[in-house]
């Protein structure tokens, strides 16, 4: 098997990275003094010895059992050899002892560079390992922890931050599962038990005349059963975006809906008064009608015998105003959340599922807008969405 020769760690790495760029810059630096010495020192060494006197010096004379060689060198000669040989000698000791020193500081250099990466890779790492322990501790339980890293700006801290901010919407994504799974059980609860008691009930005394009443409330119970599973597969579909994407006339939409609605709302003694302007948005036409359907069953159901619902459309922006009960001004943003109610429960088949303004606040966010809600000072609701322009009007 073949062994690996990179090093294992980011901090291996960075050492190799760091050591490996001071060394070749400590071996770069060595190189340049050494030729820098050695030019200077040539220069100057010839200079001070051509001012010096040198003549009558005389080379070792050769030995009688080397015949052939004349006796004596003539002192001019010998002198100009001579001062060839000193500068040359002069000149290697030196160099020899300038290697030497370079050789054993740069063996130094090398042992501090490579402690120096290893402590600068440390501590640019640092932050990693605070990053890294903090996801290692991270569980369903103890999603409020945060890595809170300090220091001054740079991008490690722009991560640990990003990362701090990905954990708060985790965390407030898992709260809101967590509570709308734990109230969908309780609404779906309450229509199973009424089925389970009429059905004990027609059970235990089978009399004909309590034979209507009991189909009724078990059908009233499915509905209501219905209603909020359906709900509760729109609101998992709007969560997810949207599948498809085409111009829609909403203000054509608006119309049909209040349309629709106007024979219920006059069984409630509610005028429905509607002002439209040509308006297209890109979107799902489905989830559109939806969400202004919702919107006026919510603004009708909520409301009182004589009561008005203002639906207008213009600049956009479409806003649903209705009379009824005061509302807390701080309850009114709350009301997008699932199965939020202004008063207690009153398990009746008109009080609908409780997801109303929640499908209202997917869809909105399902077409890149945000649905808002204010409580009006003589009592009801005014919820406005504002949609972004239509794509094709923009390349128009």
């Amino acid at each position: 098997m073949t062994p690996r020769l990179h090093p294992l760690t980011e901090r291996g790495r960075l050492t190799t990275l760091y050591g490996g760029l001071l060394l070749l810059a400590g071996l770069l630096l060595v190189g340049v003094i050494y030729l820098l010495v050695q030019t200077g020192l040539d220069h100057r060494i010839s200079e001070a010895a051509t001012t010096g006197d040198t003549r009558g010096i005389r080379l070792p004379q050769p030995s009688a059992s080397q015949p052939g060689l004349p006796p004596l060198i003539p002192s001019e000669e010998a002198g100009e050899f001579a001062q060839t040989k000193t500068l040359q000698a002069i000149t290697d000791a030196t160099l020899s002892r300038l290697l030497t020193v370079c050789a054993a500081a740069f063996t130094v250099f090398a042992a501090g560079s490579v402690a120096l990466a290893w402590w600068m890779a440390g501590r640019v790492l640092r932050p990693l390992g605070q990053i890294t322990a903090t996801a290692r501790r991270l569980s369903g339980e103890n999603l409020h922890q945060r890595i809170a890293l300090a220091g001054p700006p740079g991008e490690l801290k722009e991560l640990a931050d990003t990362f701090d901010q990905m954990l708060e919407r985790l965390e407030q994504l898992v709260t809101a599962q967590q509570r709308f799974a734990a109230n969908a059980a309780h609404e779906l609860r309450t229509p199973l038990a009424v089925q389970r008691a009429a059905a004990e009930i027609g059970l235990a005394d089978p009399s004909p005349g309590d034979i209507p009443w009991i189909r009724q409330r078990l059908i009233d119970a499915t509905r209501h059963s219905e209603q909020l599973i359906d709900s509760l597969l729109l609101l998992a579909t709007t969560d997810q975006g949207l599948e498809r994407s085409e111009p829609v006339p909403l203000e054509q939409t608006t119309t049909d809906i209040a349309a629709d609605l106007a024979e219920e709302a006059r069984e409630r003694g509610i005028t429905i008064t509607t002002t439209t302007e040509p308006t297209t948005v890109d979107g799902d036409p489905v989830l559109l009608a939806h969400l202004v359907r919702n919107l006026l069953n919510n603004a009708l159901r909520y409301n009182q015998h004589g009561g008005t619902v203002t639906v207008r459309l213009a600049d956009r922006t479409l806003t649903v105003t209705n009379t009824g009960p005061l509302i807390p001004p701080d309850t009114a943003p709350l009301l997008f959340q699932p199965f939020r109610r202004i008063g207690e429960r009153t398990h009746t088949p008109a009080e609908g599922t409780g997801l109303g303004l929640t499908l209202v606040a997917s869809i909105a966010r399902a077409h890149h807008t945000r649905a808002t809600a204010q409580a009006n000072p003589t009592g009801g609701l005014t919820v406005t969405v504002h949609f972004p322009r239509a794509l094709h009007a923009e390349v128009a």
